[in-house]
C-alpha cells in the first residue's frame, strides 16, 4: 500500500468515525457539524479563508526559518562550550516551564498586533526542540572519530564542520520535523490574542457567532496546513539525505 492509498483510508475512516457519531448521537450542527456541512461552508467561505490561510502561512513559515536558524547556531555554540552550556541550558529550560499561552498577551503588549507578535511565537515554541535535538546530535559523534581528526591536527571549527554538523543532521532533521508541527500551534495562539487576520482570528470570530461549522472548516485548513509542512519537511530530509 503507497502512502496515498493509505493516507486516503485513514482519511475515509475519521470522516465516517466523524459522520457516525453525528448520526447516533444526533448532536445538534452548532455543537458538531458533520463533514458535510463543514465541506459545505468551507467552499462557501473559500476565499475568504484562503486570504486568512495565506497570512498565517507566512508567519509560520518565517517563524519555522527564523526558529531553526536561531536554534542551530544556539546547539553548535552549545556544543562548543562547556561552559556556556552550563549557563544558557538551564535557562532554555526555564522557558519550558513557562505555558506558552502567558507569554502570548505579553508578546502582543512588546510586539504589537501585527505580524511580529505571531512570528516570535512561532519562533519560541520551536526554538527548543531544534536546540535540544541538534545538539543531541552534536555530542554524540563518537569519541575516537574526533581524536583522530585532532591527531591530524584539524582545528575545533574544522571538527565541527566537517565531522559533528554532518554527523547531527539527522538529529536536526527530527528537530525541524517537531518545528514542522508546532510552528503553526504558535501563530495560531498569537492569532487569538491578538489579531485582525489570520485563521487563528476568524477562528475566534466564528465562535463568536456561534458558527461551529465555519469554525470547523478552518480548523481542518490548518490542520491539512500543518500536516502538508511536516510531510515537505521530512520530504526535504530524505532528499537531502539526513536521515
Amino acid at each position: 500500500m503507497n502512502k496515498i492509498s493509505y493516507l486516503a483510508g485513514v482519511t475515509a475512516f475519521g470522516l465516517t468515525v466523524w459522520q457516525g457519531t453525528v448520526w447516533i448521537a444526533g448532536v445538534p450542527h452548532f455543537i458538531l457539524p458533520s463533514p458535510r456541512r463543514v465541506a459545505q461552508v468551507g467552499w462557501e467561505n473559500r476565499v475568504l479563508i484562503g486570504e486568512n490561510a495565506l497570512v498565517t502561512g507566512f508567519e509560520v513559515a518565517m517563524g519555522l526559518v527564523l526558529g531553526v536558524l536561531l536554534g542551530a547556531v544556539t546547539a553548535v555554540q552549545l556544543a562548543r562550550s562547556d561552559r556556556l552550556y552550563r549557563l544558557v541550558m538551564p535557562l532554555l529550560v526555564f522557558t519550558q516551564a513557562v505555558p506558552v499561552f502567558a507569554l502570548a498577551p505579553i508578546l502582543t503588549l512588546w510586539l504589537g498586533y501585527g505580524m511580529a507578535s505571531k512570528v516570535m511565537m512561532a519562533i519560541l515554541i520551536i526554538y527548543f526542540p531544534v536546540t535540544s535535538a541538534f545538539y543531541d546530535g552534536l555530542t554524540r559523534v563518537p569519541q575516537d572519530v574526533t581524536d583522530m581528526a585532532r591527531t591530524m591536527n584539524g582545528t575545533n571549527w574544522q571538527v565541527m564542520w566537517r565531522i559533528r554538523i554532518p554527523h547531527a543532521l539527522p538529529s536536526l532533521a527530527t528537530g525541524l520535523k517537531l518545528a514542522a508541527v508546532y510552528a503553526p500551534l504558535g501563530a495560531v495562539i498569537g492569532e487569538w490574542v491578538g489579531a485582525s487576520r489570520g485563521l487563528g482570528y476568524l477562528m475566534l470570530l466564528a465562535n463568536g457567532r456561534a458558527k461551529t461549522d465555519l469554525m470547523f472548516a478552518r480548523l481542518v485548513v490548518l490542520a491539512i496546513m500543518t500536516i502538508g509542512l511536516h510531510l515537505a519537511v521530512k520530504r526535504a530530509a530524505l532528499r537531502m539525505q539526513w536521515e
